[in-house]
């Protein structure tokens, strides 16, 4: 059943001057389910990185939790209410959580849209409007450059390195340029990624962001399967979190498959075969 939907977004304004600012979070409000959900940040090297400046990450962090937290409840609170508001102020609501002054932390409308299933219409959203660009550089032991090189190597002995170009995929409110990707009826794009990391953190923030991503592509018109070509920590101690990963990508709500680094030669083969009854 689709249901319309408000959203305000939560933004942390660096410089009251200029109005620079960077989204944090992002509040979102369905009258008709009378539910009402926010998402916040939890990491704050963007603004030290975008602003230059040095920001106090345990309280910032501490902040954004108990906003989040403090809206949630409330939104509870009015779902299981006899007297729910149907035509409830958001921005009063808002400023039970956050009053409207001139502090760093601030609400402001964000839009809104008609969703037809809820929870992907959140991570849609929040992924958008917020954790797009939240993440920064991890240090690596492998770029993604050099898992594709393994995969490259056996696509070229078997003579189809030259069949792939990239593809842009666009869906309503994302949109991601795939720079592997070959078409038999539907795209099959491939995307090498290198969880060859330092921190287990970094391999689940990597996985996250992806789950992200497909879940921002998957109402695009374009029929296509994503194959993600996984390359594994050389370190025993993260295979752990390396797992996890793998089944945090399994929740991507798109056709996807996972290829291994020693799975690169079948696979060129498999791929090989298709390519040639395709031209035949």
């Amino acid at each position: 059943m689709k249901q319309a939907y408000t959203f305000n977004i939560l933004r942390f304004i660096c410089d009251p001057l200029t109005q620079e600012f960077v989204n944090v979070g992002i509040v979102i409000f369905f009258p008709e389910e009378r539910r009402i959900v926010s998402r916040c940040i939890q990491h704050y090297s963007r603004i030290s990185k975008m602003f230059g400046m040095s920001v106090d990450g345990p309280r910032l962090r501490q902040t954004l939790k108990f906003i989040q937290d403090r809206i949630n409840s409330l939104g509870d609170e009015f779902n299981s209410s006899l007297h729910f508001e149907k035509d409830i102020q958001v921005e009063r609501f808002l400023a039970r959580v956050l009053p409207v002054d001139d502090s760093a932390l601030q609400f402001h409308p964000g839009g809104a849209g008609i969703s037809s299933d809820v929870d992907v219409t959140i991570e849609r959203l929040f992924y958008t409007y917020v954790d797009r660009y939240s993440s920064v550089p991890t240090e690596t032991k492998r770029e993604d450059e050099d898992v594709w090189r393994t995969f490259k190597g056996e696509f070229e002995r078997k003579q189809i390195i030259k069949c792939f170009e990239p593809k842009r995929i666009t869906a309503q409110d994302f949109e991601y340029e795939f720079q592997h990707s070959w078409k038999n009826g539907r795209w099959n794009v491939l995307e090498p990624l290198s969880f060859d990391l330092l921190t287990a953190d970094s391999i689940l923030d990597k996985a996250n962001r992806w789950v992200g991503r497909a879940t921002g592509l998957q109402d695009s018109h374009e029929d296509f399967k994503l194959y993600l070509l996984l390359g594994a920590p050389t370190e025993t101690r993260l295979r752990d979190a390396y797992h996890k990963a793998a089944n945090l990508l399994n929740k991507m709500p798109v056709k996807h498959d996972f290829v291994k680094e020693d799975e690169a030669a079948s696979f060129a083969a498999t791929f090989a075969d298709e390519i040639a009854h395709h031209n035949a």
